[in-house]
């Protein structure tokens, strides 16, 4: 069905948009214009190789073979970035790059008053968006300095906007709170499966509150930036836990802005994530994203799984989806810039270091650690295993060394110096049992080493060890075998780290807790063959070079301009807004109104919450708003008004609820009907066949005892079982297996549907839908009422099951191309049955043969709203029977989907509340 309201000129931008996604470039591969998703990424990879491939070649006309000429590099292998890479010059030819991270990539020192120097840091994500020439990046962050002076803040503004970086200033206590506090005292600790600090008094829950409403305002001023600088068509790259609520404050300010958000640490599972008082709004929040990137796929199954766990909403193989709203879930495994280390292994500086360390080393091999000094680093595990295999292989003891370095962090918090003295003392234990007067096992350095020394050390190193407890990616690893082109070095990794996930196929994956394990590896490293330690080399080395820094930030952008072309796709396909003002003013204009009103999710109260796990209780109870008690009454009192509430529940529900008001129940998808002041009567087919429900029902009885806090509901004409309030994942498995069951036995030569809803299965009898009886509610209402005028206005609103929207589509005046749907032609076909000699209940109720369809030359004028239609049944019918059927114009009919995105209805409303705000107006505008 096509939507009312005309979309052509977005439609014509989207296609547009479509084609130009990327740059034109002459290639066979953009002969034809991408299709799908997965054309669409392809095209794009395919072209930013190939501007690469270009780039190379014109620097290497340029140079005569020397490819330095026009790419200059430090002494120390690191690039020089021209003037052009950070100073704006003019207007933006490529798409803008709006990085937003808590740290800015510079290092601010005030000289003065109005003066600072500013150093680059040099990073994988630095490296990495400062390689990218598709896009113009632009760099949003905190300076790391408090700067509460204007004068201050000026310079240092200007004086960054020449590195292209933006500062946003933080007040101390802000950054207490927010970073100190929130961010590495209760995310990080819980990413990590650290868990949150006990709380032993309530001023620590008072602290943890303030934490986060700290945190949420620091993210509203990173948002206030970026708003402040962006343009249209900009992309927004929000990074690591410290931003979380940064997505939805961007999308609340400008919805169309193109969001994207990235974890550099691990996400844990739900289990670990549900402990978080603020869980569902970080979830939330991030969901507002178009694209969130992990690392691994492990981090990126956790986040689904939470956000299905905990906010109840459907996880998909592509994201996360929100009544039709798509957020994109992925992993993208970041790199290094590989070139950067390969370069500076050919560095004279470089050179003499290796010399001194082969030297300092001969005779001996050499491993490796280069840690943080960090809880999550694995470093007391790691030196243990080291004297495990000391301990075990006494003979290694003089010809073997481990270099560890721990690089010390946050010294001034208790747990991290407890953990400097345990490896202190573990270290000097084990230097005093296995050292000598000449040489000892494990050399420790309690400080960083600077790039040409770290090259050098990875050159000489035989065996690195990574035993890290839990870690984002570790980029150690990468780094190492980047500088093994000549010793071919083994690397032992951490099944826990987020490396293990690229480089498992080439190292040694361990588990850091075993230490026995641990140290079996370290000799058998050690003694592994030359040719078995070339092929593990060639494989990892050939992984990094790859899957570089730069093409991790590329690939991350092109998919998150695609995710937004694709939601666009998508939203072609929603229905929009309902304009309530229109369909108002259309009501009022009328003379003979028809209302249809689903109940649950659309009349019913809603079940406050307040960011609590779901109340089952509360909402296995429907009833009805109660703010719509008197809005409905008036509706009900209008003479022009005909009111029917239509829904999936049984009978006693709808009495229970609507007994006081003046009109129609239609229980069980409308098999069962009354008047509130009349009896309950039945519509169902004549042949309606119900012999499946006993053994349907065994079924069901069977996987409610199964599944804990399901259960089924046993109607007149169709069985339901909800696992709604069951454990999502396990609630999955248990409808797969009943619907094997119900297949292969009790419905396998039944006449029935099954319906599944989004975590119910239904089974009804063939033609139990309410676009099926709505024909014979609406013969049974025009038999029984005294109206003298046709019915000219309809409004159907519900929140039904794709099964039930037949009932959009049957009111529908307009014809569609292409043969009409079978409800169409149940219409004509029922109302035809009405004769001036119609005794008692009407045909609709009465057992009544059927009536053949009418003829594809006839069937356009059967149609509700055709004059030559209306005429024939003029003749047909008594007026007091059949005057009041339809007679329904195009922009007389407003059918609302509530909270389904997906749906065939003209319009949408969000919730309940905007169905109660809608009834009101109505009500209101009564004369």
């Amino acid at each position: 069905m096509e939507s009312p309201q005309g979309n052509s000129s977005s439609d014509d931008n989207l296609d547009e948009l479509l084609i130009t996604q990327t740059p034109e470039k002459k290639s066979d591969f953009t002969s034809s214009i991408p299709t799908s998703r997965l054309e669409r990424l392809l095209r794009d990879r395919e072209l930013r190789r190939s501007n690469k491939f270009s780039s190379f070649n014109e620097e290497l006309r340029d140079s005569n073979g020397d490819l330095d000429a026009n790419e200059p590099y430090l002494s120390d292998g690191e690039r020089v970035y021209k003037e052009e890479d950070f100073v704006e010059g003019g207007t933006p030819v490529r798409q803008r790059l709006l990085v937003v991270a808590n740290r800015l990539p510079v290092s601010a020192i005030r000289k003065g008053e109005d003066s600072w120097t500013l150093d680059v840091s040099v990073g994988g994500l630095v490296s990495a968006l400062l390689g990218i020439s598709e896009f113009e990046a632009r760099w949003i962050g905190w300076a790391g300095v408090n700067v509460p002076d204007e004068v201050g803040q000026r310079s240092l503004t200007k004086a960054l906007a020449e590195k292209r970086c933006i500062p946003v200033f933080l007040d101390e206590e802000i950054v207490h709170q927010y970073y100190n506090g929130y961010c590495n005292n209760i995310l990080w600790p819980l990413f990590h499966y650290l868990g949150l600090p006990q709380e032993d008094r309530l001023a620590t829950t008072r602290s943890f509150q303030s934490q986060f409403a700290a945190y949420k305002i620091a993210n509203q001023m990173f948002a206030d930036v970026v708003n402040e600088h962006y343009m249209e068509g900009d992309v927004v790259w929000c990074h690591d836990y410290h931003l979380m609520f940064l997505p939805k404050c961007l999308k609340e300010h400008n919805s169309k802005m193109k969001v994207g958000w990235f974890l550099h640490t691990p996400f844990p599972s739900s289990e670990i994530h549900r402990t978080l008082p603020s869980r569902s709004e970080l979830l939330r929040s991030v969901l507002a994203a178009d694209l969130v990137g992990f690392h691994t796929y492990d981090y990126a199954r956790h986040f689904v799984s939470a956000c299905t766990r905990i906010l109840g909403l459907e996880g998909t193989p592509d994201g996360v989806e929100d009544q039709g709203k798509l957020t994109r879930v992925a992993a993208f495994p970041i790199g290094i810039d590989s070139d950067r280390f390969v370069r500076a292994l050919e560095l004279p500086q470089v050179k003499d270091h290796i010399k001194e360390l082969e030297g300092r080393f001969a005779g001996r091999k050499v491993m490796l650690g280069v840690d943080r000094l960090d809880m999550i680093k694995g470093i007391p595990q790691k030196i243990l295993a080291f004297e495990k295999f000391l301990e075990e292989n006494p003979i290694w003891c003089d010809k073997v060394v481990l270099v560890q370095i721990a690089v010390p962090t946050r010294t001034d918090v208790p747990e991290y110096q407890k953990l400097s003295s345990q490896v202190h003392e573990i270290v000097g234990r084990i230097n005093g049992r296995f050292g000598s007067l000449t040489a000892v096992p494990i050399h420790h350095l309690d400080r960083s080493l600077d790039f040409h020394a770290l090259c050098a050390l990875y050159a000489v190193t035989d065996v690195a060890l990574v035993t890290s407890l839990r870690d984002g990616m570790n980029l150690v690893s990468y780094e190492f075998v980047a500088c093994q082109a000549v010793k071919k070095g083994v690397l032992i990794l951490s099944e826990f780290a987020g490396a293990a996930q690229s480089l498992g196929a080439g190292a040694i994956l361990v588990n850091p807790w075993n230490v026995t394990e641990v140290a079996a590896s370290i000799g058998y490293a050690l003694t592994m063959p030359p040719d078995e330690r070339e092929k593990r080399h060639r494989h990892n080395f050939t992984h990094i070079t790859t899957h570089t820094s730069q093409e991790w930030a590329e690939t991350f952008v092109s998919e998150l301009n695609d995710t937004v072309v694709e939601a666009q796709l998508r939203t072609r396909q929603i229905p929009p807004l309902l304009p309530t003002g229109e369909a108002v003013d259309h009501y009022m204009c009328s003379n003979n109104r028809l209302l249809i009103l689903g109940f649950n999710a659309t009349l019913t109260e809603p079940v406050d919450t307040q960011g609590r796990r779901i109340d089952q209780f509360k909402e296995m109870e429907l009833n009805l708003h109660p703010d719509l008690k008197e809005p409905l009454k008036k509706l009900c009192n209008d003479p022009k008004t005909t009111v029917i509430v239509l829904s999936g529940s049984d009978r006693n529900v709808l009495d229970e609820n609507f007994g006081e008001y003046n009109l129609w129940l239609a229980a069980e998808h409308g098999m069962f009907l009354r008047l509130t002041s009349g009896d309950w009567m039945t519509t169902m087919p004549e042949n309606l066949n119900m012999d499946w429900v006993d053994s349907v029902k065994h079924v069901f009885e069977y996987f409610t005892e199964r599944t804990p806090r399901s259960h089924f509901e046993l109607r007149e004409t169709s069985l339901v079982w909800n696992y709604k309030y069951a454990d999502v994942e396990f609630g999955k498995l248990q409808s797969k297996d009943l619907l094997q069951h119900l297949w292969t036995g009790p419905i396998s030569n039944a006449s029935v549907d099954v319906v599944q809803g989004a975590r119910s299965v239904e089974v009804r009898a063939v033609g139990v839908t309410k676009g099926a009886a709505i024909d014979r509610i609406l013969g049974e209402i025009v038999h029984y009422n005294a109206v003298k005028t046709p019915i000219d206005y309809v409004l159907c609103i519900g929140h039904f099951l794709p099964k039930d929207e037949d009932i959009y589509t049957f009111f529908e005046p307009e014809l569609p191309v292409g043969p009409p749907p079978t409800t169409r032609g149940k219409i004509a076909n029922s109302l035809n049955r009405f004769t001036p000699n119609s005794p008692g209940m009407s045909a609709f109720c009465r057992k009544a043969p059927p009536v053949p369809l009418p003829g594809p030359d006839k069937r356009a004028n059967s149609f509700l709203g055709n004059g030559n239609w209306w005429s024939r049944m003029r003749e047909k019918m008594t007026v007091h029977e059949g005057s009041s059927v339809l007679d329904l114009k195009g922009e007389n009919y407003f059918s609302c989907a509530v909270g389904r995105k997906r749906s065939n209805a003209r319009y949408l409303l969000g919730s309940s509340a905007e169905v109660v705000s809608l009834l009101k107006e109505l009500a209101d505008c009564q004369l």
